[in-house]
């Protein structure tokens, strides 16, 4: 069998289809079930059940630097990264037994936190070069000026929230 350019093309393509198709989707978060069965079954008492998830945090571009007249190095010159990640469901319950003295008053508490979306920025760096640009006063030497060094801060973006509740 021969194979034309055309037709190694057209099977190029589909690999790269076919491949692209079959990439994992990327989870938000990691549901995670915290195991208290063994306490319970060894204390022979009711045990709160905690559900939560793990952030699975995802990377950015880093923001890219600008250049402003009159500087010979870019600000920021150690860009800031940005993270998002979700905070997942989390829900704890607890048997709450006697509530008003009777065991027919019998409930169970709830705390829950819903998902929500946390962004972050790393911190950045600026620094001066202790040259100017080139000068024409000073025969088109570069002016000495003090070093110029600073950290930008960190940011965290996000609203979680609790709810709690008595069942």
């Amino acid at each position: 069998m021969k194979m034309t350019a055309r037709g190694s093309i057209a099977a190029l393509m589909t690999c790269m289809a076919a491949a692209g198709a079959a990439a994992p989707a990327v989870a938000d978060s990691v549901p995670v079930g915290v195991p208290l069965d063994g306490v319970e079954s060894s204390l022979g008492i009711d045990v709160p059940r905690v559900g939560t998830s793990v952030p699975v945090p995802i990377v950015g571009a880093p923001e890219s630097p600008t250049f402003h007249s009159g500087s010979m190095l870019p600000t920021p010159l150690l860009p800031s990264v940005p993270i998002g990640a979700e905070l997942g469901d989390t829900l704890i319950t607890s048997p709450v037994p006697n509530l008003l003295g009777r065991p027919e008053t019998d409930g169970e508490g709830s705390l829950g936190s819903p998902a929500t979306d946390v962004r972050a920025k790393g911190p950045a760096a600026v620094l001066g070069l202790p040259l100017t640009m080139p000068n024409a006063a000073n025969f088109g030497l570069p002016d000495v000026v003090d070093p110029k060094l600073g950290i930008v801060t960190p940011e965290l973006t996000g609203a979680p929230s609790a709810l709690l509740g008595l069942h």
